[in-house]
Formats: C-alpha cells, structure tokens, sequence
C-alpha cells in the first residue's frame, strides 16, 4: 500500500470580490502532490496557477475568500492560525517566486535573509546559520559565496538572485517546493542551469517540486506528471509522457499544438488557440473552454464537466468522449 501524500488539495476555491462581481482565480481544485514528486502546473497568463501556490501558503491577498481543504500531513492549513501556519511554510513548504528583485529585501544583506530561515526555524547561532549558508550557496552553484553574503540583491545577477532564492528555499530542509514560474524572467542558458539545478537538488535531497509554469516544452524535459489548468480549474491531469503522447482535453492539444517546432518546415504557419480566456468575473454557465473549442458540444455551453478518471492516473474535465486529433491532423 502507498504511502499518502504530504499535500491534498480538495476542492479549493479561491475567489475575490470586486466591483463587477466576485472574480473566481481557483475553482474547485482537487491535486495530491507525492512525495519526492516533480509535478507541472501549466496554463495561459490568468489561469489560476500563481493563485494556487499562494493559497497553499496562506499568501492569498487579505479580501481573499477561500473554501475547500487544504491538507498537510493531516494539517489543515486553511484558516489556520499565523503562528502554526509559519511552522509550516519557509519549513516544511517553501516557495520560489517568479521575481527575486521583489522578492527578495533590497535594504537587508543576501546572508541576512538566508541566515533568517535557520534562526527562525531551527533556532540555531549566528555563526552555524552563515556556515549553513554558505554550503547552500555553493550548492546552487554560486562561486565565492562567502563573500556574496555581504553583498545586497542588487549587486547580484537576475541568475544569481534566483539562486539565492533557491538556497533560502531549500535550507531548511522542506518537504515541498513550490517554483512560481522562476526561470521566466532570465535567459535561456540560465534558465536552463536552473531547471537542472532543480533536477539535482531534488535527487539529492527528495524534496517534491511544484512547478508553475506557462511553457511546456520545460515541463516535457523536467516534470513527472503534469496538471493543465484554465480560467481556475484543472482540465486535465496525466503522467507527463501519458499526457504528451495521448492529450484527452482539446485544449491541451491546443496548448500542445501552439509550440513552435524547430523541425517543421519554414512554410508552416504556427498554430494559435481562437478567441480569448472568459472574463473571471462572468464565467460561462458550462465549460470556460467551450467558447474556444472545436470539439464543443451542446451541453457544453450549460453544464461543467467534472474532472473524471478516464484512465489510470489520467483525468480530463470534458464531455467530448471521443479521440481527438483535429488539431494535429491540420498541422501534419
């Protein structure tokens, strides 16, 4: 029998209420991450990801109103009280975000900040924390790291402050990493060293991964399963070879389909989803895709589709129950 999963998510929703009505950024969301997993959140701009990773930490904006259940190792975070709430994130779950000059405090040392963690946390002396520190940084691959403590985020290369971020995640030894699309902002050399920093740390050290992420070709070359998100929900989760090979949900093809691809020929036009995201604060009575979708049926427009186990550790929110293959006939 194996073991259950450190995180459960169980219907949770997140919603905010505005003057055009209350705006709905997560809607429903059941996910179990395992432990030791690497598992990819994808999605277009807007889709609830980045709003799901701060519900999980109770980092949610203060007019944020949330249901459903948010469990960890039986631990019910949500509504959870700001001092048992702080034992568990920056300890057991830690963050990376998507902008470390924001993140980071540009008034305060970059030792200052991953010493912090440790005091606060494992309530060790200064000095064992700056020790600790430093073999963080060199495990990030930072050179000369003593002598980066003393220095401020802006001293520091886009790389190397997302590296420290990753160092002040990790010190304290958690069990879950959530990644909030962290390689973004940087290039693609760099970003490819950190997916692989990723990747090393996590063999090491058996930490779970969530990555939040809008580019699928990087969670084809990292994740292990993968969870398709739009306007709030889960439309698809599988198996990340599962889900690549055998799509179930049109707008996975879709999304799958909008990858530029190196060896298609110079003629080919590349492939774009019609239309645009439903506004979150006047969803569709039905499926939020349906809209855009060339698989719509009529019961799509009044009636959401539960999230259903089509095959083994494979689930699809859609009523089309037929092979897709429309998109990829067109593009072939």
């Amino acid at each position: 029998m194996s073991a259950p999963p450190p995180l459960r998510i169980r219907g949770l929703s997140v919603g905010y209420p505005s003057d055009h009505g209350p705006i709905q950024a997560v809607r429903e969301v059941d996910l179990d991450v395992a432990a030791g997993e690497f598992l990819g959140i994808v999605g277009e701009s807007g889709s609830g990801k980045t709003q799901l990773l701060l519900s999980i930490l109770g980092l949610s904006a203060p007019r944020a109103e949330l249901c459903g259940s948010i469990r960890y190792r039986e631990q019910e975070l949500i509504k959870l009280e700001v001092a048992a709430l702080n034992q568990v994130r920056g300890n057991r779950i830690s963050m990376v975000f998507q902008d470390p000059m924001t993140a980071l405090n540009p008034y305060l040392r970059v030792g200052r900040q991953i010493t912090e963690v440790l005091q606060v946390h494992r309530n060790v002396s200064i000095r064992e924390a700056e020790r600790r520190a430093i073999e963080m940084l060199e495990s990030v691959r930072i050179p000369d790291a003593a002598r980066r403590l003393r220095q401020y985020p802006h001293e520091l290369s886009g790389g190397m402050r997302q590296r420290v971020m990753i160092a002040m995640a990790l010190i304290a030894e958690p069990e879950i990493l959530l990644a909030d699309e962290p390689s973004t902002a940087l290039d693609v050399t760099v970003q490819a060293q950190i997916l692989s920093l990723f990747q090393e740390l996590r063999a090491r050290t058996g930490t779970a991964i969530v990555l939040v992420t809008h580019d699928l070709g990087v969670i084809a070359e990292v994740a292990d399963r993968v969870a398709v998100m739009y306007a709030g929900r889960i439309m698809e989760q599988a198996p990340v070879h599962e889900l690549f090979a055998h799509p179930r949900h049109p707008y996975t093809e879709a999304l799958q389909q909008s990858i530029p691809r190196i060896d298609a020929p110079r003629s080919t036009r590349l492939a774009s989803i019609g239309g645009t995201p439903p506004n979150p604060a006047a969803l569709p009575a039905g499926c939020a895709f349906a809209p855009r979708c060339i698989y719509r049926l009529p019961i799509c427009d009044s009636v959401a589709p539960p999230l259903l186990e089509i095959r083994p550790e494979h689930w699809k929110a859609c009523h089309h129950e037929g092979e897709l293959g429309k998109l990829r006939g067109e593009a072939a």
